[in-house]
């Protein structure tokens, strides 16, 4: 993690049982091909599906919320086996009230990764805020850490093998454990 801004966030980290995700300009580089005939692609970094299938391994959940609706994100999501997907949502609030509910899961046990302005209600809902490294300065400003690397170009990976070894589960998780 490039910057951690507050002392106690690492400590919070430690407690983390659900990572929520916005998907354009953190998992993918915010860029959005589309076809002349209207079709969408998305680039996903590899990285950063072998980080959240680490952290889902070691019992962390893992939620995508997007303000957009794509068929690429819905393959992906189906690829890496993460099940608590959002799309097309205009009220990110709302979903994180629901997925704290269907979780029951405390606030303090939840950290979110965004990159703008429509992402700061995953931050009021999140007891860990992370900012991609090219994320909108309100979004820098209100996270509690920010990545080393932008959103799409592995920023994912980096904030779950930044919470698994926090953990102690990161040798675990990449198959480096002590074997007892």
């Amino acid at each position: 993690m490039k910057e951690i801004k507050h002392p106690e966030t690492e400590e919070r980290a430690k407690k983390i049982k659900l990572l929520i995700l916005d998907v354009d300009g953190v998992l993918t580089d915010g860029i959005i091909y589309i076809s002349s005939g209207g079709s969408e692609t998305k680039s996903f970094h590899v990285r950063d599906g072998y980080g959240m299938r680490r952290l889902m391994e070691s019992g962390i959940q893992v939620a995508l919320i997007s303000g957009r609706k794509s068929g690429a994100v819905e393959h992906r999501a189906r690829e890496l086996g993460i099940g608590l997907v959002f799309q097309g949502v205009q009220d990110k609030t709302a979903v994180c009230r629901e997925l704290l509910a269907r979780t029951a899961l405390r606030k303090s046990e939840i950290a979110s990764v965004g990159d703008d302005l429509p992402d700061l209600p995953l931050f009021a809902s999140s007891g860990v805020r992370v900012a991609v490294a090219d994320a909108a300065g309100e979004v820098l400003e209100m996270a509690d850490a920010i990545t080393g690397r932008r959103g799409g170009h592995g920023a994912v990976r980096e904030v779950c093998e930044w919470i698994l070894k926090l953990q102690g589960k990161w040798p675990e998780a990449i198959g480096q454990g002590t074997g007892k």
